[in-house]
């Protein structure tokens, strides 16, 4: 009795010269940033604002909503590959600029956005009302830069 064809397993492409597309966000730097997801660091990180805000304030749903969003990470993570467009702004990068020199309007001038930067290194990041809105849309603001990006090119 003979088997139905399988499809290729994803080992298999990738010897004959396939290579997948590169990734937007980095799951290891997911589940880091979990460990302060009480404050909604990683929904954040994955472009879920609300949620985000949410465990923000409640401090992760009084903890409940963090520790299960330890298994929610994955899914987050491949829903963020497939919203965000991959370019020459690394997403990872511009958090990482963003949470610990963000006052300093760093993560501006590393998108480009150097009228910005100038102020936000001037008045401490719009005196962290630029740092909080930051957090809201800094995925939109790098996905947007690369999408011109690949428009130029």
């Amino acid at each position: 009795m003979s088997t139905p064809h399988q499809p290729a397993q994803p080992s298999e492409p990738l010897a004959q010269g396939y290579l997948p597309p590169p990734e937007t966000h980095s799951i290891v730097i997911g589940y880091i940033v979990w460990i302060f997801g009480f404050f909604g660091a990683h929904r954040f990180y994955y472009g879920k604002q609300i949620t985000g805000t949410i465990w923000f304030f409640t401090l992760g749903l009084a903890g409940i909503g963090w520790l299960v969003d330890l298994f929610l990470i994955p899914g987050m993570d491949r829903r963020a590959q497939m919203r965000f467009t991959t370019g020459p702004v690394d997403y990872t990068i511009a958090w990482i600029l963003l949470t610990f020199l963000g006052l300093f309007g760093i993560h501006r001038f590393y998108l480009e956005k150097w009228f910005t930067g100038v102020i936000y290194l001037l008045t401490g990041g719009l005196f962290g009302v630029g740092w909080l809105y930051d957090l809201w849309t800094l995925n939109e603001q790098v996905d947007q830069y690369n999408r011109q990006a690949a428009y130029t090119n």
